[in-house]
């Protein structure tokens, strides 16, 4: 009977973790969309058939990737929190579902956001910008780390909330002494 119960309790935590990778994995779409929607474009400029950064100095480049991080923890906090408060009792299925499903929801994300975003066929906008006219780069992930933050910080918030307020375990009870001042276990 005890063999069943731990088969069924096998069950329960792995189709527990499935849920919860596919429910965060969709949130991955969200992430993508809103990365596409608030990075910022790196404008660029052809000049005698070369194409260059209009302006050599910005920062919209590194704008993307930190778009992307900030994002990234922000969707990390939200599922850390509601997977703590749908499941205050723990479990290794949730644990593992979240950090799998931010994991590939993160490289959902970025492939989602490159796929939507600006033409990644430099020649081709260049040629329908028109010379020394500026038109957008295509939206790239440099730092490739950046994928890793939101399974970290949803994970890290999971953590830091079932310690503080997590189910623990009852304290023994006290054991009577005898007369002499000795336990009995």
């Amino acid at each position: 009977m005890e063999a069943l119960d731990e088969r069924t309790s096998v069950r329960h935590e792995i189709r527990t973790g499935a849920l919860w990778a596919l429910g965060v994995l969709v949130l991955g779409a969200g992430l993508g969309l809103l990365w596409l929607w608030l990075a910022p474009r790196v404008p660029l400029v052809s000049v005698d058939g070369g194409v260059f950064l209009k302006d050599p100095e910005g920062e919209e480049a590194i704008g993307a990737d930190g778009t992307f991080v900030l994002l990234a923890v922000a969707f990390g906090l939200v599922v850390g929190l509601f997977a703590f408060l749908r499941s205050r009792g723990g479990g290794v299925g949730i644990v593992v579902g979240v950090a799998v499903g931010a994991l590939v929801g993160s490289v959902l994300a970025w492939r989602l956001g490159v796929w939507l975003g600006p033409n990644g066929d430099l020649a081709a906008s260049a040629k329908a910008a028109g010379e020394n006219k500026p038109f957008d780069g295509p939206l790239k992930l440099q730092a490739k780390g950046a994928l890793l933050v939101w399974p970290f910080v949803a994970l890290l918030t999971h953590l830091a909330l079932m310690g503080v307020f997590g189910h623990r375990d009852p304290e023994p009870l006290p054991q009577p002494e005898d007369g002499r001042g000795t336990r009995h276990w």
